[in-house]
């Protein structure tokens, strides 16, 4: 049998394949990968093939720090193709 936590993101990743595109699809992908915390601390918007990030000063750097296993798991979650970049904006100065 197969442990739980293993079974999970592969259940979870062909359930988001074979959904739709959308907006809250992407927000949904989103909060699993990074988690409620940073989930409330940023906004997304998919446009193009391009995650726009907005956060504020203070989760910028975080953000951009784990962009590239961000980036890895949404590729896995969401196809290859459906994100190819992520762009962090400061929403406060």
């Amino acid at each position: 049998m197969e442990p739980f936590n293993r079974t999970l993101p592969a259940v979870l990743s062909s359930l988001v394949r074979t959904a739709p595109l959308s907006p809250g699809k992407v927000a949904f992908v989103w909060r699993a990968i990074v988690g409620l915390t940073m989930a409330r601390a940023t906004s997304v918007l998919l446009e193009g093939d391009v995650l726009l990030v907005d956060a504020s000063s203070a989760w910028v750097p975080a953000v951009i720090s784990a962009t590239p296993l961000i980036l890895g798991r949404l590729q896995e979650l969401l196809g290859p193709d459906v994100v190819r970049r992520i762009q962090v904006r400061r929403l406060d100065s």
